[in-house]
């Protein structure tokens, strides 16, 4: 039998597919095995720690999913505080301001202006 990847997940087709074998074994009356491994002790500590740290993993994930919702938030705060700054700037000081340039925003002066096209005639 190849070496186990315990580095990928289960697929929740295959834990359900477990855990109904499971709650089938729990029917047999007379399992008895010197596998210490498939006792059904080691069989219900197993599945009991499962479900422990499933659980864990879920309130993790909660918890997670919460600070990142509100990182997004105080980013979204900053970004916008930050372009309110750069219009107070622009406004107090000018488009053309080395204080606006400071802040990050380009000089009037420094933008280029559009070239007109020049209209080529079609030779006939």
């Amino acid at each position: 039998m190849p070496a186990q990847d315990t580095t990928r997940r289960l697929s929740r087709q295959s834990i359900s597919q477990d855990v109904t074998s499971w709650h089938g074994l729990q029917t047999i009356t007379s399992y008895d095995t010197t596998r210490a491994d498939a006792s059904v002790d080691k069989l219900q500590q197993a599945y009991q720690a499962m479900l422990v740290q499933q659980q864990a993993e879920t309130e993790k994930l909660t918890l997670y999913r919460a600070a990142a919702d509100a990182a997004r938030l105080a980013e979204w705060e900053f970004h916008n505080t930050v372009l309110a700054m750069k219009e107070v700037i622009r406004g107090q000081y000018g488009s053309d301001s080395d204080q606006a340039q400071a802040v990050g925003l380009k000089k009037k002066s420094d933008r280029k202006r559009s070239k007109r096209k020049k209209l080529v005639a079609i030779a006939s």
